[in-house]
């Protein structure tokens, strides 16, 4: 007896957590994805700026200076076009974690429904059940005013 209540209780308790766990699970593999993508941003816009000081510590004279206001145009349409591409990717990042936290409410608002109906059957069963084990009342015939 003691077992079974045990056994349902801990059912219970997975039932109860898992919903949290799925969401914290879900969190966590998006954090680390957006975190993972932010370091290798980081690091191209950390190279593309030490290669800009490279070129400007190398500024000699007035032919170099020109070519290096020329290739710094060129870097700042780089730079452009790899921001786009980053506010892309993110975008896509969060458009994904969005789809997964609506399907993940889904499932449990799902999973919410079938347990309340699943309870709300069980309680009429077992009302039913009550309503027929209680002995039915006998109407007593003493003491009643009988008309002739």
């Amino acid at each position: 007896m003691q077992d079974k209540m045990i056994e349902n209780f801990n059912e219970q308790t997975r039932k109860f957590f898992e919903p949290m766990r799925k969401l914290n699970s879900l969190m966590l593999n998006n954090m680390e994805k957006l975190s993972q993508y932010q370091m290798e941003s980081m690091k191209r816009y950390s190279q593309m700026g030490t290669e800009r000081l490279r070129d400007a510590s190398e500024v000699k004279d007035a032919d170099s200076l020109r070519d290096f206001g020329t290739r710094q145009a060129e870097m700042m349409n780089q730079l452009s076009e790899q921001m786009m591409e980053d506010a892309k990717a993110l975008s896509e990042m969060s458009m994904e974690f969005k789809a997964e936290m609506e399907k993940l409410f889904t499932e449990q608002a799902k999973a919410l429904g079938e347990a309340q109906q699943g309870a709300a059957a069980q309680a009429q069963g077992t009302a039913a059940k009550a309503e027929k084990s209680e002995p039915a009342k006998a109407q007593s015939s003493r003491g009643g005013s009988t008309k002739s």
